[in-house]
């Protein structure tokens, strides 16, 4: 499923030199531009999307919440509603997805497409509803969860907050429920680091994107996007109280992974 979009805008956000560059916000500006700054910025961004729904499918369990922590424009929680009605409506029975982020832009964006799209619903049985809520993550409730899918949001949290929210998540979560964690990720080696971050640049000058762009918006992200190895997230992970996590994407320095709680 393609990103949900308010409109077809190209991002140039950061084509024109920009002197002193403020912090990554995320604004109006950039909802305007959100959908074409993901296809060209995050390498197998849909693919993440469409199979974080897939997994949700499979791992859904009757009477729970999905939750779509960082949910931006609400691809996620979309494609998951998606999902779930191509499967068996008694696995879904009683489920409900709420999808949570901070910024007010993104919140009155997503509102808009969420009724769209149940505007073109035409199915045989009432699709899972979808509540939105405009709240912190560190501080908004999460309970009686069979599915939790962070997409490229826990990035943007206070390194020193991470694992607390990890447990949070992991508690919220029913045994057999799971956790979609999609990031930026870094290396150790840092050969491989320098030839991911090296190959990551590359996609992004053949998405359109000069060198300007690239340099000045890695500017603007710098101590507001902290990414950890994957290594870090899987021993954050299992030390929260999950049994098993894998990699199930990767594609230069963004990866996906899943963690299982037993």
């Amino acid at each position: 499923m393609s990103s949900p979009s308010p409109s077809q805008s190209r991002d140039s956000i950061f084509a024109a030199p920009l002197g002193d560059i403020e912090g990554f916000r995320f604004n109006q500006a950039v909802v305007d531009v959100f959908p074409d700054m993901l296809r060209r910025s995050v390498p197998g961004y849909e693919a993440i999307i469409t199979q974080s729904a897939l997994l949700a499918s499979r791992y859904v369990q009757p009477g729970t919440h999905l939750y779509d922590l960082g949910s931006s424009l609400g691809a996620t929680a979309i494609s998951m509603r998606d999902a779930l009605l191509q499967i068996d409506p008694a696995s879904s029975q009683g489920c409900e997805i709420h999808a949570i982020d901070n910024a007010p832009a993104m919140i009155r964006a997503s509102q808009d497409l969420i009724a769209l799209h149940e505007d073109q619903q035409d199915t045989a049985h009432p699709p899972v509803p979808i509540f939105l809520h405009e709240a912190n993550l560190e501080e908004h409730p999460l309970s009686r969860a069979s599915v939790v899918a962070m997409n490229f949001t826990l990035q943007f949290v206070n390194p020193a907050a991470r694992a607390s929210l990890m447990r949070k998540i992991a508690d919220a979560l029913q045994p057999g429920g799971v956790l979609i964690l999609s990031e930026k990720v870094c290396f150790d080696d840092p050969v491989v680091n320098e030839m991911h971050i090296d190959m990551y640049h590359a996609f992004k000058s053949r998405n359109g994107y000069s060198d300007l762009e690239i340099s000045q918006k890695r500017t603007a992200l710098e101590n507001v996007l902290v990414p950890d190895t994957l290594e870090q997230h899987r021993a954050r992970l299992l030390d929260s109280g999950f049994t098993h996590c894998t990699v199930w994407f990767q594609c230069f320095n963004f990866a996906s992974l899943v963690a299982i709680k037993r």
